[in-house]
Formats: structure tokens, sequence, C-alpha cells
């Protein structure tokens, strides 16, 4: 159960943000093998005067709130498919791109209609 947040500079076509979009979700159920369906997706745009950033306009960053339990492997091949695929579909340089991971513990996340994600069953493998 991925919450992903995408910052970008405003200004991008829909079918880039919609690109940006689907190739951050195909690395994430390629490296951490989340079920297809399992998407919760934010892209902000901000201001370019309010986004700055020495990688200039294009700079992307990706923050990712995960479940514990993926193998530094696993860390790798995502980071490696997101700079691919965004590379490939919007044609976003691999230098321009910044990901950022966060692990919250499972007893810190409320999921399932409010229980601690340490007493549900997910469903998935974290250990990949």
């Amino acid at each position: 159960m991925p919450i992903v947040h995408v910052h970008i500079a405003r200004g991008r076509s829909v079918a880039d943000r919609q690109a940006i979009l689907e190739s951050v979700h195909a690395a994430l159920v390629e490296a951490f093998q989340i079920p297809d369906d399992d998407r919760t997706q934010i892209l902000h745009e901000h201001d370019p005067e309010h986004f700055e950033s020495e990688k200039g306009p294009e700079f992307t960053l990706i923050e990712l709130t995960v479940f514990p339990g993926r193998s530094l492997d696993a860390k790798r091949q995502l980071y490696s498919s997101l700079v691919r695929n965004l590379k490939r579909a919007p044609g976003i340089a691999p230098e321009k791109v910044l990901v950022v991971l966060h692990e919250p513990s499972l007893p810190d996340w409320g999921i399932r209609g409010g229980k601690s994600g340490a007493d549900v069953d997910i469903g998935f493998r974290l250990d990949v």
C-alpha cells in the first residue's frame, strides 16, 4: 500500500503527468511486487518560483511511504526502474529525479477501517 507523492513544477502536459504516475506505479509493481490495483498516488504541481532545484525545471521529486521490509536489492531495483520508466515516458532525464523512501513501522499505519497495520494480513509479501 505505497503512498506516492510526486512533486513537479507546474506546466507539464496532461499526457506527461499521466505518464509520470504510470511510470512510478509500474516501477512499484515490478520492484516491490505490489498488486497492480494497489494505487494511491498524488501529483503535486508547484509554481516554478516555489519549486527550486539546481536540477532545473524538469526536476521531479518522488516521495514513497511504504510498509517496511523490502531488501536493499528491491530498493535498488525500484530506483533503477523509476528512472528508466521516467526516461522512457515522459522523457525525464535520470539525473533530474530524486527519490525518497519513507518506511514507517506497521503499527504506525491505520488501515482497513482503523486497524493497526500490525494487526492485519496485508495480502502480499514485504520481504522481496
